[in-house]
């Protein structure tokens, strides 16, 4: 090999080097405006993408795939829906190649957070008068739930809710509601009304015999202490049965 191909032949490997698709490049060996953590603090968290702050909390890659790309496979597996990606057991965090046991926790933590925040803002003494505000404010606590819970909203005299209380946990299809201690929680808060809601796992919507008998349990212990049951809601997805808006209360 001559003077003038040895050349050719360094410019050529030079050219691959400075190729950023020719390999795998770690997050350090990005421009700092492109790193997940400099560009939060350089330009704000709105600026980045589902995946970059999932690669914040993920921390790191492995050698093949930085954090970034790990992030961007798991939230194409979900179809980059983060509701369907806080559905997501440990063990099926632990799926992914690069996700282990601390990794699956910290993802799932920071969802509950969101979930959890999401959920405390929307319920501050907000005035309910629709079914879908009552959907809004339950769908974050319920939707992803693999479980039946059984909630009450407590309502004041401006229908404004005093508290929100999960009243039972069950199983997949079903859970065990005292009625007693909703009315007693109610006279303590000095509510005047309240809204049932549930969750149905299943997603299927159509309240079974039970829902119905519950419900007019609830009515009746309401007329007898002077609390009226607005709705009974049912929670299943992104979508909700209202059964004042079926005409069944």
């Amino acid at each position: 090999m001559n003077f003038f191909s040895q050349k050719a032949t360094i410019f050529v490997y030079k050219l691959i080097e400075m190729d950023p698709s020719s390999q795998n490049l770690s997050i350090k060996q990005w421009s700092e405006d492109d790193r997940p953590r400099e560009k939060l603090a350089q330009k704000g968290k709105t600026s980045l993408s589902d995946a970059e702050l999932l690669a914040i909390v993920i921390g790191s890659g492995s050698r093949n795939e930085s954090a970034v790309d790990l992030s961007k496979r798991i939230l194409a597996k979900v179809e980059n829906n983060l509701n369907e990606l806080g559905k997501l057991t440990l063990e099926q965090l632990m799926q992914f190649k690069g996700i282990g046991e601390a990794k699956a926790i910290s993802i799932a933590a920071t969802l509950e957070l969101g979930r959890r925040r999401q959920n405390t803002e929307s319920i501050e003494r907000k005035k309910v008068t629709t079914s879908r505000d009552v959907f809004q404010i339950m769908e974050p606590l319920l939707s992803d739930l693999p479980h039946e819970e059984f909630w009450v909203l407590y309502l004041n005299q401006a229908t404004k809710i005093i508290r929100t209380e999960q009243l039972s946990k069950g199983g997949i299809s079903t859970t065990t509601v005292d009625v007693r201690l909703a009315f007693r929680k109610a006279l303590e808060l000095s509510a005047t009304s309240m809204i049932l809601c549930h969750n149905h796992p299943t997603e299927n919507l159509v309240p079974s015999e039970s829902d119905k008998r519950l419900t007019q349990k609830f009515q009746k212990a309401g007329e007898n202490l002077d609390i009226r049951v607005l709705d009974h809601i049912i929670v299943g997805g992104n979508k909700y049965y209202s059964f004042s808006d079926e005409g069944l209360m």
